[in-house]
């Protein structure tokens, strides 16, 4: 019967440099490598012929040892002697070891700029494809409400208008009416030196009835309603909710999607009301003390001279502000994965993007109308 061996014999390993070779001996473990030097020189192989037992820490030294030797390749290192079972610790360590940094910076060539211009044309039109497919399908669903409307969630609908609208309007209507004052502050300053202050009143009610009061309404929503869309649908998808909802059957997009992107295209253009509301008395306010135009002639103006038309293109613009914000911010919600880092990452990228395309449409919206000529 044999006798074990003794701790220290089976902890021993060395480590030797001869003829270019880097001879490694003994039981490769992680109670021996600590006092083994990493220091190569000149040598090009190393041999494991008199290697004994060999763990993960042992497989990460021997690559590196192999990493230090000049002109060494990473997936095909210069080892030899490694028997099956060594062999086989050295590549699964070798596959999950982390990338080696490169040392220097790149240059970057008009190429590289071309190539990571393409990558981002190509994920922008990957994205435009994916959201206009998740449009399609809360359509659909819709659709599916108008012929069953029993389906609908009555409860969650209403909750989510109290989220997105009632508590919005003291948000919205302070931003309004602070640009109501900014608008007949800065147009008073500005007329007033070709003596044509009264008409202050026709630059505040085309500026906030036509453009800046549903404009900049939809903006604070995006940032308000629909980063909170994004986070409450990611965080049930770290959770796996979604996933649970489709293994019982219900439909995500019918239950989470369809009742906040009604609510908002219902709230959106009641905010947009009271943005003009109050966007007008922030502008009577500061045209009656900075002009001294009073508010029975601000309202007699603005009643004579200013187009219903001019209100009429501002609550039309609003359901469609709606539909983007709420279908981007449910989308980035159904792309968070299990981390709280995607969470964070897509609730940014949902408002920016929400702002963007809000935006876009709105001057699209500018350009059409201006052509028929409203």
């Amino acid at each position: 019967m044999n006798s074990p061996r003794a701790p220290e014999d089976a902890v021993r390993a060395r480590i030797e440099l001869s003829e270019g070779t880097v001879d490694l001996s003994g039981d490769l473990v992680i109670e021996t490598i600590a006092d083994l030097s990493h220091d190569v020189g000149g040598a090009r192989r190393i041999d494991l012929s008199d290697a004994g037992r060999i763990d993960s820490a042992g497989a990460w030294f021997v690559l590196d040892l192999a990493g230090r030797i000049e002109g060494a390749d990473a997936d095909h290192p210069p080892i030899d002697g490694a028997n099956d079972a060594q062999r086989q610790i050295l590549d699964t360590v070798r596959r999950n070891m982390p990338p080696a940094e490169k040392s220097g910076d790149k240059r970057v060539t008009m190429l590289d700029r071309l190539e990571a211009f393409g990558r981002r044309t190509a994920e922008a039109g990957r994205i435009a494809v994916e959201l206009t497919a998740f449009l399609g399908q809360v359509v659909a669903t819709l659709g599916a409400l108008v012929i069953h409307p029993r389906r609908l969630r009555l409860t969650s609908l209403v909750h989510h208008m109290q989220e997105v609208g009632l508590n919005a309007v003291p948000i919205v209507a302070l931003m309004a009416f602070l640009i109501g004052v900014v608008l007949a502050f800065q147009g008073a300053s500005q007329l007033r030196q070709f003596g044509a202050e009264v008409f202050v009143v026709d630059l505040i009610a085309i500026s906030v009835l036509r453009e800046l009061g549903i404009l900049l309404t939809a903006i604070i929503v995006a940032g308000r309603s629909g980063s909170a869309f994004t986070a409450s649908i990611g965080a049930m998808k770290m959770r796996e909710e979604v996933d649970a909802m489709r293994t019982l059957g219900l439909n995500p997009i019918q239950i989470l999607v369809v009742p906040r992107v009604l609510a908002l295209m219902l709230m959106l253009p009641v905010l947009g009301l009271i943005a003009d509301l109050s966007g007008l008395i922030g502008g009577a306010m500061m045209s009656w003390i900075e002009l001294g135009v009073s508010p029975a002639v601000f309202q007699s103006r603005l009643v004579a001279n200013t187009d219903v038309w001019h209100f009429v293109v501002g609550l039309i613009k609003a359901p469609f502000f709606a539909l983007i914000i709420g279908i981007i911010g449910c989308y980035e919600g159904m792309k968070v994965g299990g981390n709280t880092e995607s969470l964070g990452r897509l609730t940014s990228t949902s408002v920016v993007l929400s702002i963007f395309m809000v935006i876009v449409v709105d001057a699209v919206f500018s350009v059409f109308f201006a052509v028929v000529g409203v």
